[in-house]
């Protein structure tokens, strides 16, 4: 085993700058075609691992679970099944990432958990064999371990790396309520649509990203939490080249040209008591 007793490490979060969902699959999944980038509004994540057995969740927030509750959790027993030797693992996380947000809180803190274990425990996976077990514990963990900007297709683990796509500021609103992305597809009316649409063979602009923002799931999550589209107006109304609400919700994200742009945004819409704000950028 490796001498490295302790990482910490940053676990980041992540918006769909693409979601269609194109069909139900026999296994009960979706079939998905995604554009996914990692931004760099992060959770930190402390690995130990001491002499005793058992692992330890917890985290500075209370409403955080602990043990096998946690995606974090299972990725740990994972990985200390393929060590075969008689050691613990204690994980501390600081969250910032909102849960049951759309920003992949979860299956980022997993997969930075499968990641900094591979290292600790010296068990040299490589990037694949980390985005095979990932994609057992959530369908969006091998994103997180491919540390790419991604076209994902599957149920998510299809992954293509997107090139050319420029560094843009963002600014991200969450309502502070919590959406279950299993209630989201069980409400989604499917249409059986020809579609035709094709990935832009060049992402090199801001207009190329805001041509590809769409998200198939934002109608019925809009439908169900109104504030979302309040959100997405007030962004616009702050000057944002493009919205859309990532993943399942109800976090809204707005794209900016400039920090400047972001940031006089951001100031407004941090004013209102019951919205969550973040600025941050893309990775």
């Amino acid at each position: 085993m490796s001498k490295l007793k302790k990482l910490i490490l940053k676990a980041p979060a992540k918006v769909n700058y693409r979601l269609d969902v194109l069909s139900k699959r026999p296994d009960g999944y979706h079939e998905l075609r995604m554009v996914m980038q990692r931004i760099d509004l992060c959770d930190d994540i402390t690995i130990m691992v001491r002499e005793t057995a058992g692992i330890s969740v917890s985290c500075d927030r209370e409403d955080v679970p602990g043990g096998p509750g946690n995606i974090a959790w299972k990725a740990a027993e994972v990985m200390l099944a393929s060590c075969g030797k008689p050691v613990g693992i204690d994980i501390f996380i600081c969250k910032r990432i909102p849960m049951a947000a759309g920003l992949g809180g979860g299956s980022s803190d997993a997969a930075t958990v499968l990641m900094g274990l591979n290292e600790l425990l010296g068990l040299e996976f490589s990037d694949e064999k980390l985005m095979e077990i990932g994609v057992k514990l959530g369908a969006d963990v091998p994103f997180f371990v491919f540390k790419k900007t991604a076209l994902a297709e599957g149920i998510g683990e299809k992954l293509t790396p997107v090139e050319g796509l420029p560094p843009v500021w963002l600014v991200l609103v969450n309502p502070n309520i919590h959406v279950s992305t299993a209630w989201v597809y069980q409400n989604l009316r499917l249409t059986n649509r020809q579609d035709g649409y094709k990935l832009p063979q060049f992402c090199n602009s801001i207009d190329d990203i805001c041509t590809l923002l769409s998200n198939d799931l934002e109608s019925v999550t809009v439908d169900r939490f109104p504030v979302i589209g309040e959100i997405k107006r007030k962004l616009l109304a702050g000057g944002a080249r493009g919205v859309l609400m990532s993943g399942s919700g109800p976090t809204v994200f707005a794209v900016f040209d400039t920090e400047e742009n972001a940031q006089r945004c951001y100031a407004e819409v941090r004013k209102i008591d019951d919205w969550a704000s973040f600025l941050t950028r893309t990775l």
